[in-house]
């Protein structure tokens, strides 16, 4: 397993570690994995559109595909 999977497994088993947190009244370990998850999430989004939907990359999967 390479270093960035191990740190995405830990980021992701980390809600589970809370145990039952936003049932009490202290609730701020929740709130933040909230606005990390939301911040990773449009980070996600915009790494997908820099990589595949811009129009730059998709020229250059069309001059790929036609020199096959």
């Amino acid at each position: 397993m390479t270093a960035a999977a191990l740190l995405v497994a830990q980021a992701l088993a980390l809600p589970l570690a809370l145990d039952g947190e936003s049932a009490s009244n202290g609730s701020t370990g929740l709130a933040v994995i909230s606005v990390v998850s939301i911040v990773f999430g449009y980070l996600l989004i915009a790494a997908l559109w820099y990589f595949v939907f811009r129009p730059r990359a998709r020229e250059r999967r069309k001059r790929s595909s036609k020199g096959d």
